[in-house]
């Protein structure tokens, strides 16, 4: 398996950015997590909640963007540096993340918590907000064309989709109806034999590239 085709993890885009908040000794540390395409995109999101939470003291961030290899930020945004965005980092890197960024913003509670206090704290509240999150594998796999009539469309769609199969689309045209489907590319022959079986060989497939595939990921 090359770099390029090992699977990653990241956020769901189904679920939107999340947010969820922690107290650690009366500062509220507030952990905003979105999926992103890239860093400009990364960026966008961190700018929007700077301007979204413009009173709070600490807009500490990080991000990891791409495939392999990918690219990776963090910011301490006034802490004392590594005690914030090198932690928030971590976690991501930790849980295999990537297309994913950070924000952690602090409303100061006017105890001071030391280095060790805000690494656990920056780093703990990017861990919890991921525990509440749902994640999916990016995972790439050859994309097929799967023709059939409009008399078979509903059933093949449900047959396709009780069998595993991702379908990344759905097209309905005067002449039928075209699935785009996802298959591991080790198990295109076997999906060929399996189409023949479950249509009796009225539906065909045509292989149009690969892509990645976002797949439920089981905690």
């Amino acid at each position: 398996m090359t770099e390029r085709q090992i699977p990653y993890l990241t956020l769901a885009s189904d679920q939107g950015p999340l947010l969820h908040e922690i107290e650690v000794r009366k500062s509220r540390f507030l952990c905003s997590l979105a999926r992103v395409q890239d860093e400009a995109e990364a960026q966008a999101f961190v700018a929007a909640l700077r301007k979204r939470y413009w009173d709070a003291r600490h807009h500490c961030t990080a991000f990891v963007v791409g495939d392999e290899p990918r690219r990776e930020r963090s910011n301490d945004d006034g802490e004392p540096a590594g005690t914030a965005g090198a932690p928030m980092l971590e976690v991501l890197r930790g849980r295999g993340l990537t297309d994913t960024v950070a924000v952690v913003t602090r409303y100061f509670g006017g105890v001071l918590l030391g280095a060790g206090g805000l690494v656990r704290a920056y780093g703990g509240a990017v861990s919890a907000a991921l525990d509440q999150a749902v994640l999916v594998e990016r995972r790439l796999v050859a994309v097929l064309e799967v023709t059939a009539e409009h008399t078979r469309a509903g059933r093949l769609e449900n047959d396709l989709r009780v069998a595993g199969h991702v379908v990344r689309d759905v097209h309905y045209t005067a002449s039928g109806v075209r699935f785009d489907v996802g298959v591991p590319e080790a198990e295109v022959e076997a999906f060929h034999a399996w189409l023949a079986a479950a249509t009796a060989g009225a539906a065909q497939a045509e292989l149009l590239g690969s892509d990645r595939v976002d797949v439920p990921w089981p905690r």
